[in-house]
């Protein structure tokens, strides 16, 4: 295997023909998305590692839900890791309509205090707290 092959994930068919990414070693990324109602707000709670190749399900559930809901809560515990496109997408969001983050692990607080985006975007302990406030 060469280095780019490695590094970068290459398009792959499951049995249903969908494209999905590989990464090296045959792992998917495996990322899934759940949604439902929680009080006021209308939940997103993406499970898995979030990257270039895996957000699309993801972008797709907050952009319908940002659309549809006058508050979102991202509930991030389900988070196993999160890189730039990630961070990016919640911006995003967050510009477009009432986006709280909720129970977010170590490593997305630590993202998020390195990149300064805890003083821009909401962020609480519990998805019961961001769905009420």
């Amino acid at each position: 295997m060469s280095w780019d092959e490695a590094v970068m994930p290459r398009p792959a068919s499951n049995a249903a023909g969908r494209q999905r990414s590989d990464r090296a070693g045959g792992q998917a990324a495996g990322a899934a998305v759940v949604q439902y109602e929680r009080r006021d707000a209308w939940v997103v709670a993406p499970h898995g590692a979030y990257d270039l190749h895996s957000i699309p399900p993801l972008a797709d559930a907050l952009d319908a839900a940002a659309r549809k809901h006058p508050k979102v809560v991202l509930d991030a515990s389900g988070v196993d890791f999160a890189d730039s496109t990630f961070l990016n997408l919640l911006i995003l969001t967050h510009q477009t309509g009432t986006l709280r983050v909720a129970a977010p692990p170590r490593q997305l607080q630590r993202l998020f205090e390195i990149t300064g985006t805890n003083a821009v975007l909401e962020i609480r302990e519990t998805v019961d707290e961001a769905a009420v406030s």
